[in-house]
């Protein structure tokens, strides 16, 4: 008996960042260490945001949002990269492969689509600070964290769909260390424009249109920042803008990174390397950015310290 789609029965082999058997070890304690920086970071913005009351403003609404998609997008990648690791077992089932997609691409979009209403409040704050309180309302600021949440899960479900329409054969490796789409599509038996053309069109469309938007946003930033009399004014409007900054730098910098290499190389090894730095070190630095470039941030770290500490 030969089924024509395999499977459906035994899964996919993640062939992960390297295949031999001396460098498992070493990585599994890299990634794991990384993992726990990771969610200690993360875990801590989010409770020195969630304890105090002054920092209970847009900026730091949406900043625990992205340390809580920070968090979920690392929790959906390294865990199996680790379990497969120690266990030298590369195998993940069908319906698994097929979850860490929706859930990478839910998580990475929700990302990209924080960063650039981030950068909206930055915007509103600096070239409209008269209007900041009523443009972003607590009301306002909830519906564009819904709308970034209801755009990735439209999202992921929709190329999850497009993606069960695809046949597997006998070739099951996949080069990478997590299921990555392209990688998934790459691997299939089926005709794959149609998927092919509706990934870069997504691609291109969530990706171009709030990287646009960030640039805009940042040009008009500078002009008014420009526009400022005294140097000391015009140091802490640049110093507010900076950790967003740099997190967006970091996001985008990677991840044109790897499109580039994509593009460049066919060998997906070294792919799934130059992955790495957008899907888990970025969310690993990102708690460091923002904790120490933002004095708000840092007194509050010291308050809960503080109080742990204290009897």
């Amino acid at each position: 008996m030969e089924p024509e789609n395999q499977t459906y029965l035994s899964g996919f082999l993640l062939l992960g960042i390297s295949e031999k058997e001396e460098q498992q070890m070493p990585l599994f304690g890299l990634f794991l260490g990384m993992y726990l920086v990771t969610v200690f970071g993360n875990v801590l913005i989010m409770l020195a945001i969630g304890s105090d009351s002054h920092l209970h403003t847009p900026m730091y609404f949406f900043l625990s949002n992205l340390s809580l998609v920070d968090l979920c997008l690392v929790t959906t990648l390294v865990p199996k990269m680790l379990v497969n690791m120690l266990t030298h077992n590369k195998a993940i089932s069908y319906a698994g492969c097929f979850a860490q997609m929706y859930f990478f691409m839910n998580f990475a979009c929700s990302d990209n689509l924080l960063l650039t209403v981030m950068a909206y409040d930055r915007f509103v704050a600096i070239c409209h600070p008269l209007h900041y309180v009523t443009l972003m309302s607590p009301r306002i600021c909830s519906l564009l964290i819904l709308i970034s949440w209801t755009i990735s899960i439209l999202y992921s479900i929709f190329q999850i769909v497009m993606m069960m329409r695809l046949s597997f054969c006998t070739k099951r490796e996949i080069s990478h260390f997590f299921c990555e789409l392209s990688e998934v599509i790459r691997i299939s038996c089926s005709d794959t424009l149609i998927n092919n053309i509706v990934v870069y069109f997504a691609t291109g469309l969530l990706g171009v249109l709030p990287l646009t938007g960030i640039l805009f946003s940042y040009s008009q930033i500078c002009s008014s920042i420009l526009k400022v009399p005294s140097p000391g004014g015009k140091y802490k409007a640049f110093s507010t803008c900076g950790s967003h900054l740099s997190v967006v730098s970091l996001f985008y910098g990677t991840g044109l990174g790897v499109y580039l290499s994509s593009a460049t190389t066919h060998y997906s090894r070294n792919i799934s390397i130059a992955s790495v730095m957008y899907s888990v070190v970025t969310p690993m630095l990102n708690p460091f950015i923002y904790s120490l470039r933002n004095k708000d941030i840092k007194d509050a770290l010291k308050r809960i310290i503080n109080r742990t500490a204290s009897p």
